[in-house]
């Protein structure tokens, strides 16, 4: 993911502190960010010295003063030749399939323990963003287009999910069918 492009893109929908932008990309579940949040602090700043964004501090009564971002005609600009560029393809490498491809080393019991924490993770993530579906989220929706493109987005992470939860159970059930053939002399 682009973090300087996430960050235009927020700022197209509205002026915000580096605090607010971070929070929200964390929060988020469409986001694959996992950065620390001085990323999102660099990021601001180098935007602003490319003058893609402006910042104005904002004195606060009770509060320390804080820096309000907003983007600029050029950082308009910048963020469009980005969204009319070749999108990038989804990552399917998992570090789950990894510590699974190894599980040669791991006896019958472990492995399927193992998918078996994994697939309740899955269960866990899938109830989560339900919810959040259910509940709404902040988000932008400054069109029909736009709410429906964010909606789509949240289904397409959930789907997601559904599609490596079935995938999951489908491998553990496989492995007792394998373990009961061999079990029973039927081969390996």
């Amino acid at each position: 993911m682009s973090i300087r492009h996430a960050i235009l893109g927020f700022l197209s929908w509205k002026p915000a502190s580096g605090y607010e932008i971070k929070k929200f990309l964390a929060d988020s579940t469409w986001s694959h960010w996992s950065g620390n949040n001085n990323q999102v602090y660099t990021t601001l700043v180098q935007l602003h010295r490319e003058g893609l964004v402006t910042v104005e501090t904002v004195q606060q009564e009770k509060y320390p003063a804080r820096k309000m971002y907003a983007i600029e005609p050029s950082g308009f600009d910048e963020l469009r030749r980005w969204l009319v560029s070749m999108p990038e393809l989804p990552e399917l490498r998992s570090a789950f399939h990894v510590q699974l491809a190894w599980g040669e080393l791991l006896g019958d019991d472990d492995i399927v323990d193992l998918l078996g924490r994994y697939e309740r993770e899955l269960e866990g993530q899938l109830l989560l963003r339900r919810e959040l579906a259910r509940r709404g989220r902040e988000g932008p929706s400054r069109s029909p287009r736009e709410a429906f493109l964010w909606k789509r987005i949240d289904e397409s992470g959930m789907a997601a999910l559904e599609t490596e939860l079935e995938w999951t159970r489908a491998t553990r059930a496989g492995l007792f069918d394998l373990r009961r053939r061999t079990v029973s002399g039927g081969g390996k």
